[in-house]
């Protein structure tokens, strides 16, 4: 009996032996599975050990990797270890015609255009609504989005809408409507009382006209009555802080009931200010990487630093950074959805990096780091109606940031990104931190 086995054993090995081999499983060009990460969605929901399958720059599939198994036939990026989150949306920066310190219409090109998404890219934004200072340029860039895209996706609102008339404004708005743009944008301030403030009835005939031509009309604004006079004429978004006074429970109330998003700029009145002495930030690698160092020597200049110290508006905004923050804390308790902006582009507010001091401020402010992380991501796709971006979701587009550190944990690990990926490409020229 014994014996018998002996041979079948021999039989078996034999038989093996001569079997062919397996064939090579060939890669599938545009399938990827990104394996082992801890995986933060972007609505607050957390997963610690996730795959994301990516086929031709879209998310396929996504989940924990015990129901998400990656293809034989994808090529498998191991982030065992790693964090990650949907690419950075910012709610309210700008892509325009500022080099350095200056501003001149020849800057904006398409050439420039392209610098300056790169470098949101670089830091983790992957999408920029630019509320002011676009045009033609900026459509065509956004028009050329593809496949192959590797910097950060671009939706435009043209030129800030000016008009004395309610005519003229709505001439404005049909300009623009035509030039194909995704936002109008209008100004409801008087910049601490050195201009004019765009009357009501202008900004309604704004407002009526945008929304006739399908268009979110987002805008700037300071003050409180001004905030509640915008939601009362139908504004789809709040692109500032209210900064005079505190929040009362009448615009809480207004903008719950209607929806409409608040968009804090925490980092715009840093910006009016920080310069009146040296940043500890010009001391940041993760800064110091991608800026001009002759821009960094025009902000420490002895004479530029006292003209800051100097100024009215920059002390003025220093002060109400204080009720901004109270304001974006009274807001988010009571409900109201928050997306994350900057007001980035124009001089001395540094387009990426900006954008995690923005992050430190919100939590700063009181928000959980995971409640300022879904305001960056799926809430601030959500609140300017942007589809295929802000979540980690089958069927969105794969933009994505990973990161060494748990930002969840810790919002200042945002700075610990690896890498970042667009509709599944990675972004080049990242600097691990």
């Amino acid at each position: 009996m014994r014996s018998r086995w002996i041979v079948l054993a021999l039989i078996t090995t034999v038989a093996g032996a001569c079997a062919p081999e397996p064939e090579p499983v060939v890669l599938t060009p545009g399938l990827s599975a990104f394996t082992g990460a801890r995986l933060i969605v972007g609505d607050g929901e957390l997963i610690e050990n996730g795959t994301m399958v990516v086929r031709d720059g879209r998310i396929e599939a996504v989940g924990g990797s015990d129901a998400v198994m990656a293809p034989a036939d994808a090529e498998v990026v191991d982030l065992t270890g790693m964090t990650v989150t949907p690419g950075l949306i910012n709610a309210h920066g700008h892509v325009n015609d500022v080099r350095g310190l200056e501003s001149d219409p020849s800057f904006y090109t398409e050439a420039h255009i392209l610098y300056q998404l790169g470098l949101y890219a670089r830091y983790g934004v992957t999408t920029v609504a630019s509320l002011g200072g676009g045009g033609p340029e900026g459509v065509a860039v956004r028009d050329a989005e593809g496949l192959d895209l590797d910097r950060a996706r671009l939706r435009l609102s043209g030129p800030v809408i000016t008009a004395d008339q309610p005519d003229d404004a709505t001439e404005r708005v049909n300009e623009l409507a035509d030039m194909n743009v995704d936002f109008i944008k209008i100004r409801v301030d008087d910049n601490l009382g050195a201009t004019r403030k765009m009357r009501p009835n202008v900004y309604q005939a704004v407002i009526e006209a945008s929304h006739a031509r399908d268009l979110m009309l987002t805008a700037h604004l300071y003050y409180l009555e001004d905030a509640k006079g915008l939601l009362e004429a139908g504004a789809d978004f709040l692109a500032h802080s209210v900064r005079d006074t505190e929040v009362d429970d009448e615009l809480i109330a207004m903008l719950t009931e209607s929806g409409v998003c608040y968009c804090p700029t925490l980092m715009r009145e840093v910006s009016t200010y920080v310069y009146e002495s040296r940043p500890d930030w010009f001391d940041d690698p993760f800064f110091t990487n991608e800026a001009d160092p002759g821009v960094l020597m025009q902000l420490q200049a002895p004479e530029y630093q006292e003209r800051i110290r100097n100024s009215e508006s920059a002390q003025t905004y220093k002060a109400q950074l204080e009720v901004a923050k109270a304001n974006l804390k009274a807001l988010s308790d009571a409900g109201v959805r928050i997306a994350m902006g900057t007001d980035t582009g124009p001089a001395g507010r540094f387009q990426g990096y900006f954008e995690h001091g923005e992050l430190d401020l919100m939590v700063e402010s009181g928000l959980t780091p995971m409640q300022a992380i879904v305001a960056s991501t799926g809430d601030a796709a959500a609140c300017l109606g942007l589809e295929g971006v802000g979540t980690l979701a089958a069927g969105n587009w794969a933009d994505f940031v990973v990161y060494s550190g748990n930002p969840a944990d810790d919002i200042s690990n945002s700075r610990t990104r690896q890498s970042v990926w667009i509709a599944g490409n990675e972004v080049p020229g990242v600097i691990p931190n």
